[in-house]
């Protein structure tokens, strides 16, 4: 074996890297102790700040680098380091170490500790205990990372105990050497930037990029631009200040100044600054609905996104929030750009990061406008043992189909021994997938612990969410099949492929005596209405908004058991015994249509007397007056049909009218502001119709 390269060949290897426009992963396999003695030994004679050490027990003082819990690795989004130190004994989650790889720049290397690759099928990873993964021996995420980087001639493998390892690469010569500049691509974006900046309200721009193409210093160029050309205000917003760190730095002087200023996207929307333009950067990671909020909110908007990174979500953003542009400002417009800066064309590293997590999957689908011709077939399938080619298929659907889908998500579908997935192809090509998960079972004393709110069970969330909430215990003694995720090709939807899937995994619930088939998800109509048509029906709503969907959380359940279904029913009477509560109070601002979606799916708790009889008739011909009227009100929406009926309607602003009036008691003031009614006189008037309507209609209330 040759020696090991000395402190003297590291330090001209990162010149040669630096001029090259590369970077490199080093893999210290084997002995941790023995990696640290070297790290502590060449890195302070090498350039590695600014940098980083992830993993804070024993990570060695040296000038420069900050020791960081993984935790914090998105913090260190936007800059530009030239070291990271990566300590896999402490643990792997997946997206910091994928999100801190695009950090380096030119000349950068991550320095990964692990076992011996041979060792990393069985290796014991303290990640896989924080989400539930440690109940298995073997692991095919890490087998599978294995495989790839024992492939890949670029990684250099150091094993610091024997004192040996492979001589370090040779690398093409620069010339000219590499530097970070700007491409014609980025010259370019930021013209168009200041033009859209400058020119007509409502056409917005959005800006997409794969990671390192120097798109946020191109906003913070076009933002100091606008400002010199007479924008008195330009604001700029972010989930954080991290995100946005680089573009500050290339919007100087105008920070400085106070003319481009950063908002948090909350602080945004609850201070409504004004501005003349704002520039949204990372939007993916933004909820959709404050997307949509931002987008009307002023008069020009810029939205920039990641296609492929970190955090998946680029292309879910791009697929999703583009209906709602196409609906809200038509003459909007696109820019992409391509050519990497902060490193060159031909580095190594980011290819591997991307064949590692699939940050660059892609559903293949049928080709656009092919139906197809052969049916669809639909079977059991194992993301943890599937060749490469299908994985990345697969895989690319659920980027496709959800707003954000990370490397975490990966590791958690190959390697959950409590997964269950189906896939459907048609002539071999797939198109569609559902991601499933057996959870519940707890025994009875636990099942009481975790209604209580007493003890958490990880990788229970169904089960402990209905049980907690709901207050049934039964729902975590009970087993439940969870549907995690079903993406479907967007060029066969409508087409039964999503029910197909569905259909397959309530069949397996039923004959492995699985007592109920679920799901949660961010509630929206569309949704519910597939759901619906599965057979499921919603047996809980939360109160707070997901961070990734920006909507409520939503649960339905399918019984595939009598004890499944008799839960099912309990759940569902107990939620539309406590829902005309529950939705003035909770849910005030939940989506007219949504709302009157779930009250038509919820069973009769109370049915109308001769009482409220006579009240709606006294209401429809105007003898009794709305306030009065509004419990009986209340009580009709829940009436068999009723709110069908309403939804129906849809195209006279009914719908909406109800909703908001007498489902979620907004004043009249406020149905006013919205457009919802010229005042209350006008408002009750249409109310009334409405009830006379629909007393002449239904004879049987």
């Amino acid at each position: 074996m040759p020696d090991q390269p000395g402190v003297s060949a590291w330090r001209q290897f990162q010149r040669r890297l630096r001029e090259a426009g590369h970077r490199r992963l080093v893999l210290l396999e084997g002995d941790r102790q023995a990696s640290l003695d070297w790290l502590a030994e060449h890195l302070p004679k090498l350039s590695v700040a600014p940098g980083v050490w992830v993993g804070k027990d024993e990570a060695p003082s040296i000038e420069g680098i900050d020791p960081i819990p993984a935790k914090h690795a998105r913090r260190w989004l936007g800059r530009d380091l030239s070291c990271v130190v990566w300590d896999g004994w402490q643990g792997n989650p997946p997206d910091g170490l994928a999100a801190l790889a695009g950090t380096l720049g030119a000349g950068g290397l991550l320095f990964w500790l692990m076992p011996p690759l041979d060792q990393w099928p069985t290796f014991k990873d303290p990640d896989y205990r924080r989400v539930g993964l440690d109940s298995s021996s073997v692991h095919p995420f890490l087998s599978r990372l294995a495989r790839v980087i024992a492939d890949d001639a670029s990684v250099i493998r150091l094993q610091a105990s024997q004192g040996s390892a492979a001589a370090l690469p040779e690398l093409p010569v620069g010339d000219p050497p590499f530097q970070v500049q700007a491409t014609p691509e980025q010259i370019r974006l930021i013209e168009s930037l200041v033009k859209s900046g400058l020119g007509r309200r409502r056409r917005p721009l959005v800006v997409t990029a794969d990671r390192g193409r120097g798109k946020s210093a191109a906003l913070g160029m076009a933002a100091a631009r606008l400002v010199a050309e007479g924008r008195k205000q330009v604001v700029v917003t972010a989930t954080g200040p991290a995100a946005v760190e680089t573009l500050l730095r290339h919007a100087e002087p105008a920070v400085s100044e106070g003319r481009v200023r950063f908002f948090s996207v909350d602080d945004l929307l609850e201070h409504r600054p004004e501005a003349e333009v704002v520039m949204v950067d990372e939007a993916a990671a933004v909820p959709p609905d404050r997307l949509k909020q931002i987008l009307m909110g002023w008069p020009r908007v810029v939205f920039a996104t990641t296609v492929h990174g970190y955090e998946g979500a680029g292309r879910g953003f791009s697929v999703r929030f583009r209906s709602v542009l196409d609906r809200e400002t038509p003459h909007w417009k696109q820019i992409a750009l391509q050519a990497p800066i902060r490193w060159s064309e031909s580095d190594p590293l980011e290819p591997l990061i991307s064949r590692m997590f699939l940050l660059n999957a892609e559903a293949t689908g049928l080709p656009d406008g092919e139906q197809p011709r052969k049916p669809v077939t639909v079977e059991r399938w194992e993301p943890a043992s599937a060749p490469d080619n299908e994985l990345e298929q697969s895989f690319g659907l659920l980027v496709d189909a959800h707003y954000r889908t990370t490397p975490s998500d990966l590791r958690q579908w190959m390697d959950d021994p409590s997964v269950v997935s189906w896939r459907a192809t048609v002539d071999g090509v797939v198109v569609g997938v559902l991601w499933a998960a057996l959870e519940g079972g707890l025994d009875d004393a636990l099942a009481e612990q975790v209604m209580l709110g007493r003890r958490r069970v990880r990788g229970q969330l169904l089960p402990q969410s209905l049980a907690f909430h709901s207050g049934f215990a039964s729902a975590a003694r009970q087993q439940i099949l969870r549907v995690v995720r079903v993406a479907v090709s967007a060029n066969v939807r409508q087409q039964g492929v999503g029910t197909a899937l569905v259909r397959a995994a309530r069949d397996y619930a039923e004959a492995a005596g699985v007592d109920a088939l679920g799901t949660s998800f961010g509630g929206n109509a569309e949704l519910v209405t597939f759901w619906q048509c599965s057979g499921l029906v919603p047996v809980r709503l939360g109160l707070s908004r997901e961070h990734s969907s920006g909507e409520l959380p939503l649960q339905m359940l399918l019984g595939t058991s009598e004890p499944g279904r008799a839960l099912t029913e309990a759940l569902q009477d107990r939620l539309a015994r406590h829902w005309l509560t529950l939705v003035p109070h909770n849910w005030p601002d939940l989506e007219p249509r949504l709302l009157l979606q779930l009250t038509a799916s919820l069973p009769l708790v109370q049915p109308l007397n001769e009482d409220d009889r006579r009240d709606l008739t006294s209401f429809a011909r105007g003898h009794r007056g709305f306030d009065l009227t509004l419990p009986v009100l209340r009580m009709l929406s829940m009436a068999d049909g009723i709110a069908a009926r309403l939804l129906a309607d849809d195209d006279s602003g009914l719908p909406v009218l109800w909703a908001r009036a007498v489902l979620q008691g907004w004043s009249w003031s406020r149905l006013r502001g919205y457009g919802l009614c010229p005042g209350r006189e006008q408002g009750e008037d249409r109310l009334r119709l409405a009830v006379q309507n629909l007393l002449q209609n239904r004879p049987d209330l």
